[in-house]
């Protein structure tokens, strides 16, 4: 793209309601200039899912584009009808931690079986950061929360991991501290078919950094930058060594049939033997 990138080629002219200094500024722009330089001069060839968290804000109405504002964990199966009536549209999911591996998980492993053809993005400010800050399926081991003040005592979920071993053609995982493989990444699941899922480990000063001990956010990127490891690192760490590492980079990247092509191949068939 020759033309210069600005965000507010996709976006109305509305004010985001998030905390100052929010990581999902990063996840957006990131997002915003994967389109951009994918050659996609508006949303017209897209459509947005969102459920109900931070994360859910950033299409829903702030993108000027066709979106569907669902129940808390309800985003996925309005993004996969939508998928299978417009198969030409990018359907894409956002979602926070909560949202998309809390009380929507069985939609995410369903969808990731199928390979439904959508895209899922996932900020994972690794808490509930919209109703208080309580303990949620992503705070690491020992993080002090609203909820859990001692520190939580449950072992966080690794939800690339997960869509992976569910059967997604794609998986990745960055931190708003790698925003140009973020970038790189967005434009690969774009282009792709099957169920794609973007994992983002997102700075949230307000409801996570302040409770977990950090004083800013200049120390939370520091910390994202410095505790990163990639899966091919993370394979020859011990589980105690990896408590404290976030693993990223690109988990999974495969073709197989897409829940789309299956259906649609299904009915062609139908018809044919009524024919």
């Amino acid at each position: 793209m020759t033309e210069a990138f600005s965000p507010r080629k996709y976006m109305r002219d509305l004010r985001y309601p998030f905390c100052a200094g929010c990581g999902l500024f990063s996840l957006n722009d990131a997002f915003l200039k994967a389109v951009h330089e994918l050659g996609h001069e508006n949303f017209s060839k897209f459509c947005f899912t969102s459920g109900i968290g931070c994360s859910s804000w950033i299409p829903s109405p702030y993108y000027m584009a066709d979106s569907v504002h669902t129940l808390h964990g309800r985003s996925i199966p309005p993004a996969t009808s939508i998928k299978l009536v417009r198969p030409d549209l990018n359907v894409v999911v956002f979602g926070g931690d909560g949202d998309i591996v809390g009380i929507g998980l069985s939609h995410f492993i369903h969808a990731a079986r199928r390979n439904t053809d959508i895209l899922v993005v996932m900020g994972n400010n690794m808490v509930y950061g919209m109703t208080g800050g309580q303990v949620a399926p992503t705070t690491p081991f020992n993080t002090r929360t609203t909820t859990s003040p001692y520190g939580s005592f449950e072992h966080p979920i690794d939800a690339a991991k997960l869509a992976m071993a569910a059967g997604a053609a794609y998986s990745a995982r960055w931190t708003t501290a790698h925003l140009v493989e973020l970038k790189e990444s967005f434009k690969k699941a774009l282009q792709m078919q099957g169920f794609r899922f973007v994992e983002v480990v997102t700075h949230c000063p307000t409801a996570y950094g302040r409770r977990a001990g950090f004083k800013d956010i200049a120390q939370m990127l520091k910390h994202f930058k410095e505790n990163a490891v990639t899966f091919d690192q993370a394979e020859k760490m011990t589980p105690e060594e990896l408590e404290t590492k976030i693993v990223i980079g690109e988990l999974v990247a495969k073709k197989r049939t897409t829940l789309v092509e299956a259906v649609y191949a299904m009915m062609k068939g139908a018809k044919e033997n009524v024919e």
